[in-house]
């Protein structure tokens, strides 16, 4: 007699494959858990919405349900905790990528050669266009008159666009500097079109590639920042065998007698401002350039604007080196009475006994200190802060939060020795900024 065939009883769960419960399973889930979004449950009833996971768990062993999480939430306010840490609908917002501070292009701060003409500078990313807010109150750092960085007179030398000029100006700002002195005269000739020039020596500019443009861009963007652009005469009566003028001076006995030494690797002659030829060419070029770039600030000389003790003859050309600088300074402010004549020089005992620059009578209008070395930094503190403020290297920065924080150092300049000021100038914000 044939078995009779046994009818199923249950449900018939155990011969459903696994892969496909887990498969019910997961797409239970993910329609339970992302109700809010699908808008499924609007369609079940309440009661039903509540006891989800307890009708599913019916159907699953408990060794199974301990893996699952949904299955495991205790009450409705763990449930409330799970759909709480899903993603809601709100619009992710999008971080801003940080653009990196570009890096400018650097020259040595003194090259006595010609420089060789590179490639255009590509101009750098695109900085602020309005001026920082200050802080209130204004930092240490804040409160100095001038902080300034001085630029070779070689620092730019190619073709610059006027869009890297003024994004250069708002690079200095934005790291605290708010003076920038920048070279424009160098080893007798000057780095701009002369008139001057052409007349004397038959050529109207150093070998180079300034734009005449250059500093009204310059000058015309520092001021929208309130900021200053001083001209600085680097190397001040001095020559070397590197200036296209030196071989008409030596023809013309316009260079005094014998070498000075005082800058290591150069040996440098100096123009005799005694000669009333000599003096007159000076004056006129201070005179031309403060009427061609009538907004600038501040024309500043340096040290080099004096004779080295050491020179043969042992000259005494200190009254003829204050004749020809109080002329000078007459001339220039008759030119233009708004201009400030500064000089960055040696403390006064040390100009006139080693330099023969009786500074403290010339009658200019500021004098800021070198002080380049750390073997007489506290002797010459009660000089920088007799006068108009100090003027320092990298060397000195070991020495700048308490000059900051001296009430009596008015102004802080900043020479970059290694010939970056960029990098200066980055590491100058950096330190200042620990300074509160």
């Amino acid at each position: 007699m044939p078995r009779q065939k046994k009818e199923p009883s249950g449900c018939g769960c155990a011969s459903i494959p696994f892969s496909v419960i887990l498969l019910f399973l997961g797409g239970g889930y993910f329609l339970f858990t992302q109700r809010e979004h699908l808008d499924i449950s609007r369609f079940l009833p309440e009661d039903l919405r509540k006891n989800i996971p307890l009708e599913i768990s019916r159907f699953i062993p408990e060794d199974l349900q301990q893996k699952i999480p949904f299955l495991n939430v205790s009450d409705s306010a763990d449930a409330e905790e799970v759909t709480q840490n899903l993603p809601d609908e709100a619009t992710p917002t999008l971080e801003p990528t940080p653009q990196q501070q570009p890096r400018l292009p650097a020259a040595p701060i003194s090259n006595p050669s010609p420089p060789t003409p590179t490639a255009q500078i590509k101009p750098p990313a695109t900085l602020p266009e309005n001026p920082l807010t200050p802080s209130t109150p204004k930092s240490p750092w804040e409160k100095k008159a001038i902080r300034g960085i001085y630029f070779s007179r070689y620092q730019i030398t190619n073709n610059a666009t006027e869009e890297t000029i003024r994004a250069r100006v708002r690079y200095y700002r934005d790291r605290g500097i708010n003076t920038l002195i920048h070279g424009v005269w160098g080893n007798a000739c000057t780095m701009y079109t002369s008139q001057v020039m052409q007349t004397k020596f038959g050529y109207e500019s150093c070998p180079n590639e300034f734009q005449d443009k250059w500093l009204d861009w310059l000058i015309d963007e520092a001021h929208k920042h309130d900021m200053e652009v001083h001209a600085y005469f680097e190397k001040g009566i001095k020559i070397d065998e590197n200036s296209p003028a030196f071989d008409l001076a030596v023809q013309r006995g316009w260079i005094v007698p014998g070498v000075d030494r005082t800058h290591p690797g150069v040996d440098h002659y100096v123009l005799n401002v005694g000669i009333p030829e000599v003096a007159e060419f000076f004056t006129n070029i201070l005179v031309e350039f403060v009427t061609k770039y009538p907004q600038i600030d501040a024309v500043q000389w340096d040290d080099y604007l004096g004779y080295h003790a050491e020179l043969p003859g042992q000259v005494d050309r200190t009254l003829e080196l204050t004749n020809f600088v109080q002329k000078a300074i007459s001339a220039t402010k008759a030119a233009n009475p708004s201009v400030s004549f500064d000089i960055c020089h040696h403390n006064p005992y040390w100009a006139k006994r080693y330099f023969a620059a009786d500074w403290e009578n010339w009658g200019v209008d500021r004098v800021f200190i070198q002080v380049y070395a750390e073997d007489n930094f506290d002797d010459e503190m009660h000089y920088v802060e007799t006068y108009d403020g100090i003027s320092i290297t990298e060397r000195q920065f070991n020495r700048l939060e308490e000059l900051i924080r001296n009430p009596k150092v008015d102004n802080i300049l900043l020479f970059p020795l290694s010939g970056y000021p960029d990098k200066m100038a980055d590491e100058v914000k950096r330190l200042t900024g620990k300074i509160k």
